[in-house]
């Protein structure tokens, strides 16, 4: 979890929160000021209700403040190397079982899908700190909501007009962990929420304890004749030797002072709805750069992506190493080899590796179709990027705290969705002598049907990345499709329905409830 001085975050609520976009030079590394590691260590704050209202209009965003407001698809062609003009900035991938295949009955068997598409992407902070309460552990989380809508876009031969469908909705929150304070015990609190009784009949009884409300354990000690008796844990001499330990069922005034204290190792958390049936709670934290033995959050020029033979790295890539990995390592940044367009048997293709992922490295979206990220790298190739922030979240962590994934039963039968890695770079553009803030994201969503011929699970990777600005910092033609597509688009508009469809019948009304 990452730390920054109560001052800096108040001077910052006051300036960028409600900064206009001439007044933001400079914004990521402003919002990214003062921020470190908590450790073990550290000062722990008490927490007092007398407090509450100034520590939630004080709560920190982190770096989610940066997200405030709606962003939407910005298309850049760079690469001089691809021929054919990108049609959306997204781009997402999507691997799922073959018609007429049953789960775990015909390995290798899956239909792949890949298409452009454009976004609408929009954050909303949630004004006011957000309080889960722990007994002696007090957090504090700044809440921003999230509302995304995804629309392909396609070319059909003889028709001039680009084809738009809605393929993805999802809403849900991402969560700050602003601050923990240390709630100890008071008086008052215990009166309150325990009540207090003033006699036990039961300690008398048992072990002749007379005193009342006993906050504290009896401890059972003996003479020099062995006789039994019970005293307080206070009353207990150093060195004296205790047989019997009787807890306390009450609390006493500064109770949880000494911890211990709850340290997160996370930041951020994202909980999404997805309408396919599944429930996602992704967990982790802006991912540092190390330099001169220091530590940034805020990393200097653009984000780095391979090239050349580097660019095969399965965890990105839509081919993974449970698919046979297409024969061997490829270079993504050279056109697709030979036998990617060969007819493949026994003699050229053992094992059949090759033909397993063949219609991938086949698409007329080549690389992107095979590593997706590579678009958000020749976006960023001729963009004079100042700094930036990575934020990284997944599903399943490799030590601490984890997410999870819940699914409808079907999609647990059919198609099970076990693991969600989430890249989120937040980049400072200078353009025209402006700063402009820029959007780009990697989604690696794992699925898992079919098992292979030796019985091992496959693992199928559906990979969405994009590239998102402000509405009013992306060219007026990519403008004008953006307000026709999300903004202006007829009611009654369905997942399945090109959005190109000029009119829509909507929806008759409930027969039930007719006027």
């Amino acid at each position: 979890m990452l730390k920054r001085k109560k001052e800096i975050i108040q001077d910052l609520n006051a300036r960028l929160l409600k900064a206009l976009p001439e007044e933001q030079k400079g914004y990521l590394e402003q919002l990214m000021d003062g921020y470190s590691k908590l450790l073990i260590d550290d000062p722990v704050r008490p927490f007092r209700e007398e407090n509450l209202n100034e520590i939630a209009n004080n709560v920190d965003y982190g770096v989610l403040a940066a997200l405030d407001g709606t962003w939407v698809s910005y298309n850049a062609n760079y690469n001089k190397n691809i021929d054919r003009p990108s049609l959306g900035s997204g781009i997402h991938t999507t691997i799922m079982p073959s018609p007429g295949t049953n789960q775990n009955t015909i390995p290798g068997k899956f239909s792949f899908d890949t298409e452009e598409y454009i976004e609408k992407l929009t954050f909303e902070i949630v004004p006011g700190g957000v309080r889960n309460r722990g007994g002696a552990t007090e957090l504090f989380c700044g809440a921003v909501k999230y509302d995304q809508t995804i629309k392909s876009v396609n070319k059909v031969e003889g028709n001039p007009d680009l084809q738009y469908a809605g393929i993805h909705e999802e809403n849900g929150m991402y969560l700050w962990l602003s601050d923990v304070y240390n709630y100890a015990a008071t008086e008052e609190t215990i009166k309150r929420d325990r009540g207090i009784h003033a006699f036990s009949n039961e300690d008398f009884e048992k072990y002749g304890y007379k005193g009342e409300y006993r906050n504290e354990p009896l401890v059972e000690v003996k003479d020099e004749n062995g006789n039994s008796s019970y005293i307080l844990l206070s009353q207990l001499k150093e060195g004296q030797q205790y047989y019997e330990i009787i807890p306390a069922q009450e609390i006493k005034p500064m109770d949880g002072i000494k911890g211990p204290y709850f340290i997160p190792d996370y930041s951020i958390s994202r909980s999404g709805v997805i309408p396919h049936g599944s429930t996602i709670t992704v967990l982790g934290d802006i991912t540092p750069e190390s330099k001169d033995n220091k530590v940034y959050y805020l990393r200097n020029g653009a984000p780095q992506f391979p090239t050349g033979l580097a660019t095969w790295d399965p965890p990105h890539l839509a081919i993974s190493p449970t698919m046979g990995g297409a024969g061997g390592a490829i270079n993504l940044d050279e056109p697709a080899p030979a036998w990617v367009h060969e007819t493949l048997n026994d003699e050229n293709d053992p094992g059949s590796n090759k033909i397993y992922t063949q219609r991938i490295l086949a698409n007329e979206l080549y690389p992107y179709c095979v590593r997706p990220d590579m678009r958000l790298r020749d976006t960023l190739s001729e963009q004079n990027v100042t700094d930036y922030v990575l934020v990284q979240l997944s599903s399943k962590m490799k030590t601490g705290a984890q997410g999870g994934i819940l699914n409808v039963p079907f999609v647990n039968r059919f198609v099970p969705t076990v693991e969600i890695d989430f890249n989120l770079w937040i980049e400072t553009v200078i353009e025209d002598g402006k700063e402009i803030l820029q959007l780009q994201y990697e989604q690696i969503i794992f699925f898992e049907f079919d098992f292979g011929n030796d019985g091992g699970t496959t693992s199928w990777p559906h990979i969405q990345v994009n590239t998102l600005r402000k509405i009013e910092d992306i060219p007026a033609n990519q403008r004008k499709i953006i307000e026709e597509q999300f903004f202006n688009a007829p009611s009654g508009m369905s997942m399945t329905i090109p959005a190109s469809i000029e009119s829509v019948t909507p929806p008759s009304g409930c027969p039930y409830h007719k006027g």
